[in-house]
């Protein structure tokens, strides 16, 4: 292929990366709603052909990257007290990596969690990213090898994005651990989710929504989810390679919360609608109320990512 055709297209893939994650692009598919005990999700998808991008070129999820071995996680250092709050993350790949707030490592020295989105390039030298302990009663003199996790459940994913404070983060992680009966010397976020009790329940939602994303068109960019009579949260990417690259880390912990915390849905159309107006309507209000009421992440001026958390 002449390499002005190859120019061109990839200015046309480019192109139709949208500048905005909202109703000017998007509609809410609420007839593809789908259910699974506690949990009800309704996939977010771009509106006609040539909206939102399909594809964001050249960028691939932290699970992906940890999964094809490009990506390596280590500790920055030994003392505790210059090191709790940063990773090093080493890309040896060929594509960038999108990182999102939430998203739990374990292991090392403990278990952390990222703190802040982003994407890091391909590049020889170290790279850190911002993380808070989600393991208060470790620090270990042996570092552990780093497992991905996914992504911490709404809750305290929004603790998390709503303060930045640790000492919320640990508050938040003990409530969790005392609420649903589990026993964690070191005070691990991760040890109800690894528990054999658990896991198995987990499963079974995971496989089952696994099942019907799989099953549907390939365009979707991101869901809303529900459960008992009130959403649980939101997250939009600007294209369907990065949704489905963060769907099943992102589905571990809307389903933890359905499960720890939830009920069978009854939440009517009407009430997402409302939720929903204030994240959707248009960049300059999305972009103030998600300041409170979630996040947004922009990358090279555009909107990335966007969240949004139980009112």
């Amino acid at each position: 292929m002449p390499k002005k055709l190859v120019f061109l297209c990839f200015l046309f893939i480019y192109k139709i990366v949208p500048a905005q994650l909202t109703y000017q692009n998007l509609y809410v598919d609420y007839d593809s709603a789908w259910t699974y005990k506690n949990l009800k999700i309704i996939p977010i998808r771009p509106k006609g052909f040539g909206g939102p991008a399909r594809i964001v070129p050249g960028v691939v999820s932290l699970s992906q990257a940890l999964a094809q071995g490009s990506v390596v996680v280590t500790e920055r250092g030994t003392a505790a007290t210059e090191n709790v709050h940063w990773l090093r993350i080493n890309n040896n790949g060929q594509q960038s990596v999108f990182i999102g707030s939430g998203e739990i490592i374990q292991g090392g020295r403990q278990d952390r969690m990222v703190s802040k989105d982003t994407v890091l390039p391909p590049s020889k030298a170290d790279q850190y990213i911002p993380v808070m302990c989600v393991e208060e009663g470790r620090w270990s003199d042996k570092e552990k090898k780093f497992q991905y996790n996914n992504y911490a459940d709404p809750s305290l994913r929004k603790v998390l994005d709503q303060s930045k404070n640790q000492v919320l983060v640990w508050k938040e992680v003990i409530s969790q651990l005392d609420r649903n009966g589990t026993k964690s010397p070191s005070l691990a976020y991760a040890a109800h989710r690894n528990d054999k009790k658990y896991t198995p329940e987990q499963d079974a939602y995971v496989r089952y929504f696994l099942e019907k994303f799989k099953n549907a068109d390939s365009t979707i960019t991101g869901f809303v989810c529900m459960s008992g009579d009130k959403v649980i949260g939101c997250d939009v990417y600007a294209g369907n390679n990065l949704f489905y690259g963060e769907l099943q880390p992102l589905l571990h912990g809307y389903i933890e919360e359905a499960i720890a915390s939830g009920s069978v849905p009854v939440i009517n159309n009407e009430k997402v609608k409302e939720y929903l107006k204030p994240v959707l309507t248009d960049e300059v209000s999305q972009e103030a109320y998600l300041k409170k009421n979630g996040k947004m992440y922009k990358y090279r001026q555009k909107v990335f990512h966007i969240t949004g958390y139980a009112q």
